[in-house]
This record gives structure tokens, sequence and C-alpha cells, in this order.
């Protein structure tokens, strides 16, 4: 038996000395995870206004904007940093949803504004001739993305050095550009237990809305400089926290097919995946998936159900389904559409769900494309991940 502990504490140190380094980006991760100076205003309930240091934009000093939620008691908390979208901005309600779940929140603004619009010390505006402009490697750490990813780990750091927060139990959640922005810092820092990018993807390059008005329109030095930097393609192997990734079947900005080769990128054990069929796109932060899958890991929860990987043989399609909350629902998710994924026509028909195994029977259309999904008593969904048939 001491033989056998020794044995794996050696294996566990040449894991460590030979895996791969964790790729950073432009990002200095050690200094952004030092507390940044932050100046708070005033409360209204469970929400406080603030302003914390962000990083030099144009040679200047720049502040974030953010709401700060905590519940009422001395802690330790949880605690979840909150990322916007495109059009988004600090949201004080999403952080009071989180201070009344018994959890410290930060909802910060990545658009440099204030309360009240744009601040004379913020950082770059979200636009996307903003997002996408021309840059070179010397002036990378002016761009909106380099900016944004180290607002949210200064504000992560942030959170950290509050008493009433538990350091060791905090994670991300991001929304449409707030997902891109948690797919890149959850694959550079590493004090994350938990992330859940909404939306939000990277191989924006390949497939997304920003294709053809961004990216075929740029030079093909800029756009692999682009993509170097700043396309969460780059980063997403280095995610070492669990993660859901949670979209809908035909997001107009985020398409399954860059959906798929994202969270493939990280480590199965790892991952969840819960496609909605024609998931509205909004800042929408009421998304059951989302506070199930962080309280399981942050809070002691019932965990998601897992399923296997899809299994198709003699006209079916089966997977295993492992869950501690009872299943209600199970269903085949499937469309024999081409062409662009938001105009694809879905349709989902019962699956059969008995002794921890779903099956249905494959239509003998083809292409087709199909998925399982789950649902239990909480009505929380998690799905395989979808396949292509021929």
């Amino acid at each position: 038996m001491k033989f056998r502990f020794v044995l794996v504490c050696l294996l566990a140190l040449v894991h460590v000395a030979t895996a791969a380094p964790r790729h950073t980006g432009p990002w200095n991760v050690a200094a952004l995870q030092v507390a940044p100076r932050a100046e708070f205003g005033e409360r209204t309930n469970l929400v406080q206004s603030l302003y914390y240091e962000g990083e030099p934009f144009n040679g200047k000093p720049t502040r974030v904007f953010a709401y700060y939620g905590r519940p009422e008691g001395a802690g330790p908390f949880p605690a979840m940093v909150l990322v916007h979208g495109g059009g988004g901005k600090a949201f004080s309600a999403w952080a009071e949803h989180w201070a009344k779940r018994g959890y410290c929140a930060l909802a910060m603004d990545l658009s440099g504004n204030g309360p009240a619009g744009r601040l004379p010390d913020g950082g770059p505006d979200q636009g996307d001739g903003t997002k996408f402009r021309e840059f070179t490697d010397a002036d990378a750490k002016d761009m909106w993305t380099y900016h944004a990813v180290a607002a949210v780990l200064r504000g992560h750091s942030l959170l950290a050095s509050r008493p009433e927060v538990d350091r060791n139990r905090i994670g991300v959640t991001g929304i449409s550009w707030g997902g891109y922005l948690t797919c890149i810092v959850a694959g550079i820092d590493d004090r994350l237990k938990v992330a859940v990018p909404v939306y939000g993807c990277g191989f924006l390059h390949e497939n997304s809305v920003w294709l053809e008005p961004r990216f075929a329109k740029m030079t093909p030095e800029l756009r692999d400089r682009w993509v170097t930097y700043y396309d969460p393609s780059r980063y997403l192997a280095g995610v070492s926290c669990p993660i859901l990734f949670l979209n809908g079947s035909n997001d107009f900005a985020y398409p399954m097919d860059s959906y798929k080769k994202c969270y493939q990128l990280v480590a199965e054990r790892l991952r969840k995946v819960s496609v909605k069929i024609k998931l509205p796109h909004g800042h929408i932060w009421t998304f059951g998936e989302v506070d199930q899958f962080v309280d399981s890991h942050l809070r002691g929860g019932q965990p998601l159900a897992t399923l296997e990987a899809m299994r198709i043989s003699g006209g079916s399609v089966t997977t295993k389904v492992t869950a501690t909350v009872s299943v209600t629902k199970a269903e085949f998710h499937f469309t024999a559409d081409s062409g662009p994924w938001q105009k694809r026509n879905w349709q989902t028909v019962p699956a059969q769900h008995a002794d921890g195994v779903v099956i249905a029977k494959l239509p003998a259309e083809r292409p087709l494309v199909c998925y399982l999904s789950v649902t239990d008593s909480r009505g929380v969904a998690v799905s395989t991940q979808h396949e292509e048939l021929k």
C-alpha cells in the first residue's frame, strides 16, 4: 500500500512536470491576480456601486465601474464574476440575483462607461469597429478584448480580497460577448472553480455572425494576428475547472459548429453542454442550468446529469445517463436541413429513458444533425454533443 501511494505521487509529479504550460496570451496573469485599488460608493439593499483600477489605455490610467452584490451576514460566501455582452453594462439586477442566492457577485462594465455614460478615464468602447480594428503587436494591449479580459481578472482578484468572500469558491459566467470572454478567462485563470459561458464561443473566424462583415475584410496577416491574440480557441485547452456551455440551436451569432469545436477543446471530464432549441439571445441571467451548475460546484448542490457520448447503431441512437436528481424527460432533437445554422428547422420528439439509458430511433433522412438531451425534476437540461450524419 505504501509503495502504491509513493508510485501515485511520483506519477502525479511527472504529470505536472510534463503538462503543457497554460497559454496566457498578452496578459500578465500574475499581475492581474493582485487585488486592484477600489473605491466603494453607495449601497442600496444588497448592491453597492464601486470603481476599481483598470489597465492603462493609450498610455493613460483607467477605471472600471461595477456593482457589487453581497448577502446579509458575515460570510464567507461563494462568489461570482458576471460578464455582460454586447450592448450591455454593469447590471445591478444581475449582481442582486446572485446576492439573493447567497453569493457575493461583481458585475462590471466593459465599455468604458459609468452609471451615467462614458467615463473620462474609461477603457475602450465595445463596438464591433473597436473589437476588430487594425492593430499591431505593439498596440495589442489597447484592444478591447485585452482590456475586457484584464477587467474580469482584476474583478476576480477584488472579490478574492474581500473578507466576506471565500476566495476558494469563486466562479465566472458571461453572456454573449461575455461568454466569449468567459471562454478566454477560464482558460488563463487557474483560480476559478467553475465557469459558464452562455452563447459566446470562439472560432469566430471560421463561422460566426462576424465572418463576412469583419474577418472576410481583414488581410490574412491581421486575421491571423487577431485569432492568435483574441480568439477563445487559443485558450480553451487551458480550462481546469468544471465548465458548462449553454447555447441555442439557432443562435444568430455563435453557430453550433464553432460551438462544438470550442467545447471539444476542454477535457471531457470537466465539461457539460446544454443546447436548447431556438433559445432566445439576450442578457438573460435566469437560466436554471447556470444556477444549479454553479451551486453544484460552489455550494455542494446536486450536480447536473452526465451523458456519455452518443452511440449510433442499427438505426437507433443511445446514451447512458448518470443523475442524482430524477430525470423527468428525455428528448431527441434533429434537423435534416443544410445551410446556415441559424436558419435550420429543428424537430424534437420524445426519447425512451429506462435504467439509465436513453434511446431514440433515427429518422431516415440524410444528411441529418442530431443530439439527445435529458431534463431533471428541477427543470434543468443537459445535452450530448451533436453529430452530423451523411
